[in-house]
C-alpha cells in the first residue's frame, strides 16, 4: 500500500482541496498524512499581494518541504502556482476544473454591479478584478480585502463593502454559495490562469510508482490540456499576481483548444483581448498567443505596469 505525505496550506479552503485530493487517493487504496503550512501570503494581511511580491506567496513553504522530502506532493489552487517552476519541481496533475467564473457575493440579494450607485465600495484582493472593475464600472470604488474567505465574509457582513468579487469555485467549495448574487460572464471578467482547478506539485525525483499513481487518480486530461495552454501563455508573458493578465482555455466539440485572454492596465483604461482556436500542442499554442499579445501592444502595457510594480 502506498503512503503519501500531502502538503497543504492550513486555511479552510486549502484544507477542502487537500481533503478532496486525499479522499481520491484513499479511495484508490493509498494512505494519507496531511502536513499543514502557513505561507507568506497567509501571514501578511495588511498589504496587498502585489506589494508583498510576485513569487511563491502561497507555495514557497510547501515547495521547500518537497525538496527536503518531508512531503510527497503539494496541493495548490492552480491560479496560485507561479508561472515558471524551479527546475527540480513539476506540476504532475490538474484535477477536473470547477466553473472558472468570478462571482459577486453580498448580503443584499438585489446587488448587481451594473446597478450599484456611484462610489459604492466593492472589495477584492485581485489586481485583475480591480482593473476589470475600473474598466467596466468606473463609477465604483475598489477596496483591498485580504484574509481567508471566512474573514472576508465577516468584513462584508460588518458593512465594510457592499459586495466582494471572488472565484465561484472557492465560494462554492467553502459552502457560501447562498451569498452569490451575480455570476460574471467569462468573456467580460475572464478569469486568472488556472482559476477553478486544483494543482498537484511534486519533486521530480519522486518515485515513478508514486508519480504514476498520482497521475492516474488525480489528473483530468482535458483540464490539463487547457491549463497547459494557459500556463504557457502566462509564463511567456512572465506574469505574476501583480500583473492583470487573464486567460481561459476550454475544449470545443471538435476537441480544439479555444482560448480567450489578454492584459489590462492597472487603471483599467487600456485592454487587449484575443480569442483563438487551435489544434496545436498547448505549449506551442500558449506561447504563440502571448507573442501575438505582445505584438499587439501588450508589451507597452506590461512595461508600464512593471515601472509601477
Amino acid at each position: 500500500m502506498l503512503h503519501f505525505k500531502l502538503g497543504t496550506r492550513s486555511s479552510p479552503l486549502a484544507l477542502w482541496q487537500a481533503n478532496f485530493v486525499a479522499d481520491k487517493l484513499k479511495n484508490a487504496g493509498a494512505t494519507i498524512e496531511l502536513v499543514q503550512y502557513e505561507t507568506i501570503g497567509d501571514k501578511i494581511l495588511n498589504r496587498s499581494l502585489a506589494e508583498i511580491g510576485n513569487k511563491g506567496l502561497f507555495t514557497a513553504e510547501l515547495e521547500q518541504d518537497l525538496r527536503l522530502r518531508n512531503t510527497d506532493l503539494a496541493v495548490h489552487s492552480a491560479k496560485d502556482v507561479q508561472s515558471v517552476l524551479d527546475d527540480d519541481l513539476e506540476l504532475l496533475a490538474f484535477c477536473e476544473r470547477e466553473l472558472a467564473n468570478d462571482v459577486v457575493i453580498s448580503f443584499d440579494k438585489n446587488v448587481r454591479l451594473s446597478l450599484l450607485p456611484e462610489n459604492e465600495i466593492v472589495g477584492t484582493s485581485s489586481t485583475r478584478r480591480k482593473a476589470f472593475l475600473k474598466y467596466y464600472f468606473p463609477i465604483l470604488q475598489t477596496a483591498e480585502v485580504r484574509g481567508n474567505l471566512q474573514t472576508r465574509i465577516k468584513k462584508l457582513e460588518n458593512g465594510q463593502y457592499k459586495a466582494i468579487l471572488l472565484a465561484y469555485a472557492g465560494v462554492v467549495r467553502a459552502g457560501f454559495e447562498n451569498l452569490i448574487v451575480e455570476k460574471l460572464d467569462l468573456e467580460q471578467f475572464t478569469p486568472a490562469v488556472g482559476q477553478g482547478s486544483v494543482a498537484i506539485e511534486t519533486h521530480k525525483e519522486l518515485s515513478k510508482e508514486k508519480k504514476d499513481f498520482l497521475k492516474m487518480h488525480l489528473n483530468h486530461h482535458q483540464t490539463a490540456l487547457c491549463l497547459a495552454t494557459e500556463r504557457a501563455f502566462l509564463s511567456t508573458l512572465q506574469g505574476g499576481c501583480s500583473i492583470p493578465i487573464f486567460g481561459y482555455a476550454h475544449l470545443n466539440q471538435a476537441q480544439e483548444i479555444v482560448f480567450e485572454g489578454g492584459i489590462i492596465s492597472l487603471d483599467g483604461k487600456e485592454m487587449i483581448k484575443m480569442k483563438e482556436i487551435s489544434k496545436e500542442t498547448p505549449a506551442v499554442f500558449g506561447k504563440k498567443l502571448a507573442e501575438k499579445l505582445l505584438n499587439q501592444g501588450g508589451d507597452k502595457i506590461l512595461a508600464e505596469i512593471k515601472k509601477i510594480r
